[in-house]
């Protein structure tokens, strides 16, 4: 038997260590003595080097008891959803590093012409439109536009132009928002209305939704600097070609605030 203080030692694992170890049941003591000492085999090393081991690749202590039961097989199907985990979380660093150093280049003055947003004011005219509002979670989105072709083709409504999404929640939230999935009809129809025609703030985003919040920074930006402007109405997403059949890279999506011009002191 190994007092916690040997354990420690030869495993280079602290005993206050040992002891959360204990607490979380990952590795309990083979006995604890009437004085409260702690007492190990020594064959639970090996028991110790797999927690390391799993704890290394980022698997949390919280949820690592049942993968301590799983032989080598059993785990392997684990492992390879943690790789797959952090290949993700390793291109999203890659691109927030990059994004980072385009934003020190951009700060230290040097020009940056790469995926440089150029908004513009836009006319947008009014549209018949038949849409779906609904209040849900920004991973429901998918599901909605899929409801809103399929209930258009019920009702024989063929799609005229692009699909497009507007926000009318006071505030975002990932969780749970109130949004209208909308598509350009041609023709009048059951459930078709007119969208208004409105001034936009617009721009035009290249690449994977997943970074449209880089092109809603741009637009925010050119408020923060254009303050004769004020939004009048829901932000919308304008997406420019289909999904299923463009290349995420070259996917567009236009972004258009609606603004209306505010009078300054002395104008009527």
């Amino acid at each position: 038997m190994l007092t916690i203080g040997e354990f420690s030692r030869l495993s280079h694992v602290s005993p206050r260590m040992l002891r959360h170890y204990d607490a979380l049941g990952l590795l309990r003591p083979e006995m604890v003595g009437e004085n409260g000492y702690r007492y190990y085999r020594q064959e639970q090393l090996s028991v110790l080097i797999r927690i390391q081991w799993l704890g290394g690749y980022g698997f949390p202590l919280h949820e690592m008891g049942p993968l301590l039961a799983l032989d080598d097989q059993a785990l392997l199907e684990h492992l390879r959803r943690r790789r797959l985990t952090l290949r993700r979380e390793l291109e999203a660093k890659k691109e927030l590093l990059r994004q980072l150093e385009l934003d020190i280049l951009r700060l230290e003055g040097v020009a940056r012409m790469e995926n440089q947003y150029h908004i513009i004011l836009l006319d947008d005219p009014a549209q018949k439109v038949f849409s779906i509002r609904k209040t849900v979670g920004i991973n429901q989105y998918h599901a909605l536009f899929e409801e809103l072709r399929r209930e258009a083709a019920a009702r024989g409504l063929m799609q005229a132009g692009p699909i497009q999404m507007l926000y009318h929640a006071p505030d975002f939230s990932y969780e749970s928002s109130d949004v209208e999935a909308q598509m350009v009809v041609a023709e009048d129809g059951p459930g078709v209305t007119i969208k208004p025609r409105f001034l936009c703030a617009s721009v035009r985003h290249k690449g994977s939704y997943g970074k449209l919040n880089r092109a809603y920074e741009a637009l925010c930006g050119w408020l923060a600097e254009h303050v004769e402007y004020r939004p009048c109405g829901a932000a919308m997403d304008r997406y420019l070609n289909d999904p299923h059949q463009t290349p995420e890279e070259e996917l567009e999506t236009g972004i258009l605030f609606p603004v209306e011009r505010v009078l300054s002191e002395g104008q009527g």
